[in-house]
């Protein structure tokens, strides 16, 4: 049993048609049974290809939000950098400063440092990780950070960008953008089961429906005949 890739599905679609026209040369091809007529396989092959559209175009949509996530994710680390090296300078008190150094970490997904020394003779323990790279956890914790500076009365920058008025709609871009990827996905998804099930549903789907075409043409015409052998080099594919 072959998996199949997104050439695999497209090549079956593309073999559905192509057995399809050869049977429809057939004299004899009058199936008893009406799913593997040919009328009814180009009424499948027509289903089928719109399938792979639908999964094409989600996918496309799916891309170009993972692209726009991308670009709204570009400048955020160096964003709470910034933020931080303010912080550094407004006399803050040590707990809340700690505070933000820890959602920064999380952020930068940089490591904490053990400082203790490592015993004779063993390795040293390797140091406790803080990361948190994946794009909704990296979104939270600047939420956070963003909460946590709105509690800071002396927290009044200058620059524009800084300002907690256009961090919190910087926060929100960054949560937009990340929804988006998973919305795409989640429609994806969907399409991609749809597309499964026509193609391979065990009972009625496209690769069921080719292996029954191919046995009623060798029911009809033989094992050696040119007409079975001309349908059974045509090529169909299953998942494992």
């Amino acid at each position: 049993m072959s998996s199949t890739s997104e050439v695999g599905h497209a090549k079956n679609v593309a073999n559905l048609q192509k057995i399809t026209q050869q049977v429809s040369t057939y004299s004899l091809y009058n199936p008893p049974v009406d799913n593997i007529s040919v009328a009814s396989l180009q009424a499948l092959y027509t289903a089928a290809n719109a399938k792979l559209t639908e999964v094409g175009d989600k996918k496309n949509a799916n891309k170009n939000a993972i692209v726009a996530r991308q670009s709204a994710f570009e400048d955020l680390k160096s964003t709470c950098t910034r933020i931080m090296n303010l912080l550094e300078i407004l006399g803050l008190p040590q707990g809340t400063l700690d505070q933000a150094k820890s959602l920064n970490r999380s952020i930068q997904g940089s490591s904490k440092k053990t400082t203790t020394p490592p015993e004779d003779g063993k390795e040293a323990p390797k140091s406790s990780s803080t990361s948190r790279q994946s794009f909704t956890q990296q979104e939270d914790n600047f939420g956070l950070l963003v909460q946590l500076l709105g509690t800071i009365p002396n927290y009044t920058p200058n620059e524009e960008d800084l300002k907690l008025a256009n961090l919190t709609t910087y926060h929100q871009s960054l949560e937009s953008a990340t929804e988006t990827v998973d919305q795409t996905e989640a429609q994806l998804n969907t399409k991609m089961i749809d597309r499964d099930k026509i193609l391979y549903d065990e009972e009625a789907g496209l690769y069921t429906l080719a292996m029954n075409v191919k046995k009623y043409v060798k029911s009809l015409y033989g094992a050696t005949s040119p007409e079975y052998t001309t349908v059974s080099a045509i090529e169909f594919k299953t998942r494992k």
